[in-house]
């Protein structure tokens, strides 16, 4: 009887490989294998996927292992190429769930089917994810020496976006041929005529004693478009309100602006997801290498907007906040019992921690953050001691949970539930459906023949967006359900008796009991009253909001 077999493939697009051939030759090799035991009825092809990618995550490969459980219409799976397929321990990983649904796996370099009693075919496959493993590890080692090489000693400019300050200029044809085949050409930084007397005039007025607000209130009130107004295209997700403190800095520190090339100021470093779940793989994070690891170019590679003595003084005003000694910044870890629960009467922003005098307090700075050009009618700070609202807050809450309150207390909490469904997880869902969508065009316009390049490009943009979408380096965050009274009074009861709890209980425990009951409070400076709230919900805490409740420039 002849057998169905579902293909599986993967390209990577990072090294210009073409999604085209490169399916080709993996769809030739897989039926190359089969062809005498039965057919392909089904194919799974990831597009620009990473091999460290875990099966779960690569959207084909997460597709193929859904349709397991849902009953699939083959009897097998072929790959062309393992270690296309598998990195590290992944075959490990995945080769079980397949035996478990009776799913044989065929692979070129067996022969035919892998067995699962084999000891030679496992050690085999193992062989193959170290090999892949080993293989990205020597390109990534490859590409940054050849970067490193490229920055110090040709100072060419290495990609990206341009600092504010300066635009791109076209420096000639590629020196590879085949990429200047292609049509891809050399560029290099020159000052724009807008921006480059912006960038020197903060240096200016930084070593003339002018602080980071205080050059930002000036240039917006003048008028001078921040780095996301001047340019809204590559700043969508910045509101380019007016200038903010965290603009100036950046401007302050970038070593560009000498005129050198600087390359490896951050660094990507893979972290796990979950501790708890390896097999899920890792995430990459950008993070700040030291100064002593920038790589500098020998000589000036492109204009200079300020000289080398003018940005090293600004570094070390900078270092020593204008006192001329570099500060401590290790960070003390302060017991912030409200953390998170706190939100401005006026602008309704969560208020952050501030420890003055050895206690702690919240504030709000909204307008000193944009500057001049907010609208919103409000102080320029909003304080609260936390001491002063810890003790009315535990008598209140100590109340509301009082034996001869409870039942009204319950009920109450009952018939304020939101039962509605949750409007993020649904946008997330619209988002991925119609991500879906476009995958299934895009992989119908490939086969027709459809220029590859042009189509990888479309695929990477639509997965990342789906990526962003379903967000897997989190939990899924549960539907709103509305709890019964019995529900509630249980997770009640589960903080042990609110009153004892609180009055002599230590911070962080304070600080889990209050988001346990989902309280909230909005401080008014005017009348300096706390409105408190408290709405239990079966998921106290939620995944993906943005700690300040808003999305900052």
């Amino acid at each position: 009887m002849a057998q169905r077999f579902a293909f599986y493939g993967r390209v990577s697009t990072e090294d210009n490989q073409d999604p085209a051939a490169s399916r080709r030759w993996q769809l030739d090799r897989a039926r190359a294998l089969v062809e005498k035991h039965g057919g392909l009825v089904a194919e799974y092809f990831d597009i620009g996927q990473s091999r460290s990618i875990p099966w779960k995550r690569r959207p084909e490969a997460a597709r193929l292992l859904a349709a397991l459980k849902d009953g699939p219409d083959f009897d097998a799976i072929v790959i062309g190429e393992p270690q296309r397929a598998f990195y590290g321990n992944q075959f490990g990983l995945t080769f079980p769930v397949l035996v478990h649904y009776g799913i044989t796996l065929w692979v070129p370099e067996v022969g035919g089917p892998i067995d699962p009693e084999s000891e030679a075919h496992d050690l085999i496959m193992s062989v193959f994810g170290g090999m892949s493993k080993g293989e990205r590890t020597r390109i990534r080692i490859r590409v940054r020496a050849a970067m490193r090489s490229q920055a110090e000693i040709e100072g060419r400019f290495l990609g990206g976006r341009p600092p504010y300050g300066y635009r791109l200029r076209d420096s000639g044809a590629h020196p590879h041929p085949g990429k200047a085949a292609e049509g891809r050409r050399l560029h290099v930084l020159e000052p724009h005529p807008e921006t480059a007397p912006v960038v020197r005039r903060i240096f200016t007025e930084y070593l003339a004693g002018a602080g980071i607000f205080s050059i930002a209130e000036g240039l917006t009130r003048e008028g001078v478009l921040s780095p996301s107004a001047h340019d809204p295209g590559r700043n969508r997700h910045r509101s380019g309100t007016a200038w903010s403190k965290s603009a100036v800095r950046v401007i302050l520190t970038n070593p560009r602006y000498t005129g050198h090339q600087v390359w490896n100021k951050q660094r990507k470093d893979e972290t796990l997801i979950d501790v708890e779940d390896v097999a899920l793989g890792h995430t990459s994070t950008l993070r700040w290498n030291d100064r002593d690891e920038w790589v500098w170019s020998e000589t000036a590679a492109h204009t200079a907007l300020v000289d080398r003595a003018t940005f090293d003084t600004a570094q070390t005003v900078m270092a020593g906040h204008g006192r001329g000694k570099v500060r401590d910044r290790r960070r003390v870890r302060r017991p912030y019992v409200l953390r998170g629960l706190v939100h401005c009467g006026v602008c309704d922003r969560r208020m952050q921690g501030q420890w003055n005098h050895d206690r702690a307090y919240y504030r709000c700075r909204y307008p000193r953050e944009y500057a001049l050009a907010n609208t919103v009618e409000h102080p320029p700070n909003v304080y609260v001691a936390e001491h002063e609202v810890l003790a009315p807050l535990d008598s209140w809450l100590a109340g509301l949970f009082a034996p001869d309150r409870l039942a009204d207390t319950l009920r109450c909490l009952h018939d304020a539930q939101d039962d509605r469904p949750d409007p993020a997880a649904a946008a997330a869902g619209r988002i991925i459906a119609e991500c879906d969508a476009k995958l299934a065009r895009y992989r119908s316009a490939l086969e027709a023949g459809a220029d590859p390049a042009v189509v990888a490009g479309w695929i990477a943009e639509t997965q990342a967006a789906r990526a962003a979408a379903a967000g897997p380096s989190r939990p899924a965050r549960p539907a709103n359900r509305r709890m019964t009274e019995q529900e509630i009074a249980s997770l009640v009861d589960a903080l042990g008796g609110i009153a004892s709890v609180l009055k002599a209980a230590d911070p962080a425990d304070k600080a889990e009991v209050y988001k346990r009951l989902g309280l909230t409070l909005r401080f008014d400076p005017e009348s300096r009253v706390a409105r408190a709230e408290v709405l239990i919900t079966s998921t106290p805490w939620g995944y993906g909001a943005c700690p300040r409740g808003d999305s900052t420039t």
